[in-house]
């Protein structure tokens, strides 16, 4: 183990914590080229113990920056690839028959672990996208009756293709709720690209996240003190009315026919919240909100058809609340 990773772990102060967690950007970094944004978002969600949908088009990384994340925290990751055939056992587990010992002993499937990757998600029908529900929610799975809890922590990093449509099954509203955060994966910078190229000609394995050099900098134990000192973040009254006044303004919003629920309103506070301590401050201010407004709402209104054909994004109509609602002083 990295010793950063050991002190941190022994000490479990909130200080040394931070300090690991934002090392986790120049860890990445060895592998994944230009996503800081994408990563803090990954983080703020561990820190609220919240779920991410990746959205991007193939060949961004959503893969590897997870596979990335998972190496730099020292936790267990398995990807499952979403077909149209995948069964809810298939995520799940299973009670299997034992003809030694003439019983059913369960075999736990790939959501035991602590980030899994679901690649493709979409392309699963809703029967199978729906096994994931419980995970999610209540951080276990029932099979036969018997509910079985999955580790802590546990993250689901959900990845989608934003373009390609056929032969795909949107997600539902109240999976699309679940999900903390959708971080959108854009296409790399002209030098950012440049330098993907450069690594490659240099030898660099996208599967040998060993060979480039990625070494745990943090671990479980940092999580765990950085999600207490996330908990005792103060937000104020008129922060608080703040976050309420963006969610009901979705609700009222000509350009929507669903805003933003309750829990999202919840989930804005929290993630306001876990950005406010990442950036040193124990108190929350309305730039914290803004911060996360977008990913953490985006996913969670719905546009009306004329919107869409006059080019209006859910980001356009987040953005022009965030101009109109009064900013508390």
């Amino acid at each position: 183990m990295d010793p950063t990773t050991d002190n941190a772990g022994q000490t479990g102060d909130p200080g040394t914590a931070r300090d690991a967690l934002e090392a986790l950007r120049a860890e990445i970094a060895k592998a994944v080229v230009g996503q800081d944004p994408a990563v803090t978002g990954l983080v703020v969600a561990l820190l609220c113990c919240g779920h991410v949908l990746l959205e991007g088009v193939p060949g961004v990384a959503k893969t590897l920056l997870v596979r990335a994340l998972a190496a730099a925290l020292e936790l267990d990751t398995k990807r499952v690839q979403f077909t149209p055939d995948l069964m809810p056992s298939d995520v799940t587990g299973s009670l299997v028959y034992d003809t030694r010992s003439a019983q059913f002993s369960f075999q736990p499937g790939p959501v035991f672990t602590n980030l899994l990757l679901a690649d493709e998600i979409n392309r699963t029908p809703p029967k199978t996208q729906s096994s994931l529900l419980e995970a999610m929610e209540e951080r276990q799975v029932t099979v036969d009756g018997t509910p079985r809890p999955l580790p802590d922590p546990f993250l689901v990093a959900a990845t989608q293709n934003p373009v390609e449509y056929e032969g795909t099954y949107p997600l539902p509203e109240a999976q699309l709720d679940r999900f903390l955060l959708k971080l959108t994966i854009p296409l790399p910078s002209r030098q950012d690209e440049i330098d993907v190229l450069t690594r490659h000609a240099e030898g660099f394995n996208p599967r040998d996240l060993h060979a480039a050099g990625v070494r745990p900098v943090a671990g479980p134990a940092d999580l765990e003190a950085a999600r207490a000192a996330v908990a005792k973040t103060t937000i104020s009254p008129e922060i608080t009315a703040y976050v309420v006044d963006i969610c009901r303004a979705t609700r009222e919003s000509p350009s929507l026919t669903l805003g933003v629920s309750p829990r999202g309103a919840t989930a804005l506070m929290a993630t306001a919240r876990a950005w406010a301590w990442l950036t040193g401050r124990d108190y929350v201010i309305p730039d914290d909100v803004k911060a996360l407004a977008l990913p953490t709402l985006r996913h969670r209104v719905q546009l009306r058809p004329e919107a869409e054909m006059e080019g209006v994004t859910a980001d356009s109509v987040i953005n022009a609340i965030l101009a109109h609602v009064p900013v508390p002083r």
